[in-house]
């Protein structure tokens, strides 16, 4: 798809000097560091689903314009086509569903479809992604809806301080059990395809051998040098297992995460977070205290909001404002609800 997109550069130039127009400076055109620390970041499908937005961005905007020069308007619906063509395989490489009709698919991909099909074991585990950031999202809104509840009913006592510690110590240990068992449940279900992909290589070794030339051949590699290939790694199982578990799997043969740095980075953003609204009260009291902790802890929303966008490839002033709406939703909620007990 890149080489792709380099022709269409190409040829786009060569169009633009034969009108005489001038030629972009490349220089000048930056992806966006925000942008690029979301490619970096981001999960694959949603890294995926964007590169599909845009090329169907494309499909129907700037290269479907009529110009009113007939050249120039051919060299848009040749582009176009290929274009629709990388939105295809943007949308099959991110949608496991079922296989193309045979009259799209290649031989090497049908077949490939075929196998897989009957080796239904195959499970995936949401992941743990940036553990960091959502935890102190959860530590963040939990304990500042707590401050904010105690401070309503108490006008901003000593109690907030109390309640607050105790919600950030709870929240961190929360979230910290939560991400060891999740990590350790995802690393039990991957360790698991892993003992079954090793089963069919003993069991099946010649289908095996087939769908990893089939992998092969959908890269690119002719059907005898990847046929070769395969014979060639068949010979040993391991290798062959982290060759099928990389393709197949999308991961590693050597094992998940670390549950205990899960565990350890989940809780300790989660406290983070969490002490946010709660630092404010420790030199400060009534009114005062509440308004600074207010203000405070709507800063952090919005510079969370922010970071979450990272991994949500959302623009980054959009979830901060949303999740600064939250905040305010959370905050304005608890604290008349405290109003109410106030005296209670």
């Amino acid at each position: 798809m890149a080489a792709a997109e380099a022709r269409h550069r190409a040829r786009i130039e060569e169009r633009l000097r034969e009108l005489g127009a001038p030629i972009p400076d490349e220089s000048a055109v930056e992806l966006p560091t925000w942008l690029r620390l979301q490619a970096s970041l981001a999960p694959l499908h949603r890294v995926l689903a964007r590169m599909e937005a845009a090329e169907q961005d494309e499909i129907t905007g700037g290269y479907k314009r009529l110009t009113g020069d007939a050249e120039t308007d051919q060299l848009f619906a040749s582009i176009r086509a290929e274009e629709q063509s990388h939105a295809r395989s943007l949308r099959g490489m991110r949608e496991p569903g079922p296989p193309p009709p045979a009259a799209t698919a290649s031989p090497a991909q049908a077949r490939l479809d075929r196998i897989l099909g009957r080796e239904r074991w195959h499970r995936t585990g949401a992941g743990w992604i940036s553990g960091a950031i959502y935890g102190a999202n959860d530590g963040l809104a939990a304990v500042f809806g707590i401050v904010s509840g105690v401070s309503g009913a108490t006008g901003g006592s000593n109690l907030v301080l109390t309640a607050g510690l105790a919600g950030a110590v709870a929240s961190g240990l929360s979230m910290a059990t939560g991400a060891f068992l999740a990590e350790r449940s995802e690393g039990e279900v991957g360790a698991a395809n892993l003992e079954q992909e090793r089963r069919e290589i003993l069991e099946h070794p010649e289908e095996e051998r087939e769908e990893l030339s089939l992998f092969y051949q959908l890269k690119g590699i002719d059907k005898k040098a990847a046929d070769l290939l395969a014979k060639k790694l068949s010979e040993d199982p391991d290798a062959m297992l982290k060759v099928l578990a990389a393709e197949e799997l999308g991961r590693s043969a050597e094992g998940a995460g670390n549950p205990v740095q899960a565990a350890v980075a989940a809780g300790i953003s989660t406290f983070l977070g969490a002490m946010i609204p709660v630092i404010p009260f420790f030199w400060l009291r009534g009114s005062v205290g509440v308004l600074v902790a207010a203000a405070v802890s709507l800063v952090a929303h919005f510079l969370v909001g922010a970071a979450k966008s990272l991994f949500t490839l959302r623009s980054w002033w959009a979830a901060g404002l949303e999740m600064t709406l939250a905040g305010v939703i959370v905050g304005g909620v608890t604290y008349v609800g405290g109003l109410l007990f106030q005296g209670h």
